[in-house]
């Protein structure tokens, strides 16, 4: 599918979410299932392929119009977490594989015959300190074996290939902590009939989350994404992608929040008019507004600076926790303006409150982003 502008691909998301309404993803949450069907068409549609180059079957467009997606979709009421991970993931393969990776997986990527939803690199005792990861895979004569242990790694059991972070070589024998650190591609269904374990994780949202478990887990050699020991590199060249494409899901969470407090609010009558005549709850809802509106800003231009291959570090870093903030602030204030029917799950805003809720804490936390930010400044001082 050809796409002219954003507003394009807004209209056309929009009208898919529209076939899934409410009560989908209502009984979706209540189940923890997984959306299918609405994936499916998405992908069908083109959309989870607008970033993958038009050779391999993809739009070739760029992040700005990626952000529009996954802002449409959260927008709408969905769950954009579902399938996010099919974007930024495959960057990794597309800028760091090698030809025959990209020929062989790209292409089915783009039909849905394959899913790449997922990307094992958190650890229970690492968290996001990433060079201090366990999982170690020792080079064997025809690939590699692999032990160790991930957890928090999301959409294992409805995706069929998975980027996994391993180290290949100890920390103690290199100079940067950053060395030694590989990254391989691995199809899940395969790989649980050679040493890997799924573990589904009971949480508050239904974000389809697993710890894994590799018990001397066997990889073909193709499987290396990238130089071996310099994967370090091949995951960060990610993450802004990532920060910046969530930080578009929690602009459109974010302005949901605001519509869906605006019009209860005008149609909410106690003593005797609507309380959106007051104040006190205007205000707040206004409030909310400004900062949605000014995370969005960011969000735009860390995509730009993204797309034109530009550094991007800080600006990613800024834009995800800015529309995060705005968007758990208006979540915040939408529960505020229900009231006790915020609190039913008949009214969807519980729902979107729990899923926006994560992302003041992954991928990446607040205090790890203005950590990294006050670094970032010192190097410019």
């Amino acid at each position: 599918m050809e796409f002219n502008s954003t507003n394009q691909i807004r209209e056309s998301v929009a009208n898919i979410c529209k076939k899934y309404g409410d009560k989908y993803w209502r009984s979706l949450d209540k189940d923890q299932k997984y959306p299918s069907e609405f994936v499916k068409e998405m992908t069908d549609s083109g959309f989870l392929n607008v970033l993958i180059p038009e050779e391999f079957g993809g739009s070739g467009l760029g992040l700005v119009e990626a952000c529009a997606v996954l802002e449409e979709i959260s927008l709408n009421g969905a769950h954009a977490g579902a399938c996010h991970a099919q974007m930024y993931v495959m960057g990794s393969v597309l800028r760091h594989g090698t030809e025959a990776q990209k020929a062989e997986f790209l292409p089915k990527i783009c039909t849905g015959k394959l899913r790449l939803q997922s990307f094992a690199v958190t650890e229970p005792n690492s968290g996001t300190d990433t060079t201090s990861i366990k999982t170690f895979a020792e080079k064997t004569n025809s690939g590699w074996r692999v032990n160790g242990q991930k957890v928090w790694i999301s959409r294992v059991e409805h995706s069929d290939l998975m980027l996994l972070l391993a180290r290949t070589k100890p920390i103690e024998k290199v100079k940067k902590k950053t060395d030694g650190i590989s990254v391989f591609l691995i199809n899940i269904h395969n790989a649980k009939n050679k040493g890997l374990t799924v573990s589904p994780i009971d949480s508050m949202i239904n974000h389809h989350s697993c710890e894994l478990f590799f018990d001397n887990m066997l990889l073909p050699k193709e499987s290396l994404v990238g130089k071996e020991h310099d994967g370090f590199k091949v995951i960060m060249d990610g993450m802004n992608a990532e920060r910046i494409l969530i930080a578009s899901e929690c602009v459109g969470d974010g302005r949901y929040f605001v519509k869906k407090a605006t019009d209860y609010a005008n149609s909410r009558r106690v003593f005797g008019r609507s309380i959106g005549q007051n104040q006190g709850v205007q205000f707040p809802i206004a409030e909310c507004h400004a900062k949605i509106e000014s995370a969005a800003l960011m969000v735009k231009k860390a995509a730009s600076l993204f797309d034109s291959k530009e550094k991007c570090g800080p600006e990613a870093n800024m834009a995800k926790m800015l529309a995060a903030d705005a968007s758990w602030d208006a979540g915040t204030v939408a529960m505020e303006t229900f009231g006790g029917f915020g609190f039913s799950k008949e009214f969807d805003i519980e729902r979107k409150f729990r899923e926006t809720r994560l992302y003041q804490t992954a991928p990446i936390s607040r205090n790890s982003i203005l950590s990294f930010l006050i670094l970032a400044r010192s190097d410019k001082v």
